[in-house]
């Protein structure tokens, strides 16, 4: 849903936060190559809600850039399940070792 909300943790303390829609206009300007990945997640749903959390790192022009949780939250509406909002974690250290192996 554009109207949702992404908001980031970061090491230092500060929280960013944008719209979903926002979110998705400056990803989708950028001409970096982005790659994230997650993995192991834990997805629970019960009714119309649903809830799934997994770590993941994230490689910017073929390199390790940071890792964290991903947080996303989910309504199940007429059209289907949206997103509703992100929260999620960036760090630069004390990343676990991404079972998926190296970035290809």
């Amino acid at each position: 849903m554009s109207e949702g909300r992404l908001y980031a943790a970061r090491p230092d303390g500060t929280i960013t936060q944008s719209t979903l829609d926002e979110f998705a206009t400056r990803i989708g300007g950028m001409k970096d190559a982005m790659l994230e990945r997650m993995w192991n997640p834990t997805v629970s749903i019960r009714g119309r809600i649903a809830q799934v959390w997994a770590e993941y790192d994230f490689h910017l022009n073929g390199k390790f850039h940071h890792c964290g949780i991903d947080n996303v939250s989910l309504v199940k509406g007429p059209d289907g399940w949206k997103i509703v909002g992100i929260t999620y974690t960036s760090e630069t250290t004390g990343c676990t070792e991404s079972p998926l192996g190296t970035p290809k």
